[in-house]
């Protein structure tokens, strides 16, 4: 009686474990523009494309920020103080100390 109760709890508590883990669907809100019609019936051959210009545009994730896997988007950490055997700076000198 007491193998058939366990595989029941187990049984039931896998299924727990799944649903724990399922994905929540967000929706992201698109922003929209107004735009009058009179200032683009009047100004059509003005219009001047906008461009974003930065030193990492190959390396992107899809929220538009730089992807740290790759070098030309990692920020250097240079210090001046002594270094330990590996290499990596001694935190234990107040020149190696973020400030």
């Amino acid at each position: 009686m007491k193998k058939i109760i366990l595989a029941i709890l187990f049984f039931v508590a896998s299924f727990s474990f799944a649903n724990a883990q399922a994905k929540v669907k967000t929706t992201k809100k698109k922003a929209t523009t107004t735009t009058s019609t009179s200032a683009t019936a009047t100004t059509p051959a003005t219009k001047t494309k906008v461009t974003k210009t930065s030193t990492s545009s190959k390396h992107l994730k899809a929220d538009g920020t730089a992807d740290k896997r790759y070098k030309e988007n990692k920020t250097s950490t240079t210090t001046t103080g002594p270094k330990k055997k590996d290499g990596t700076a001694d935190m234990r000198y107040k020149a190696n100390k973020k400030k």
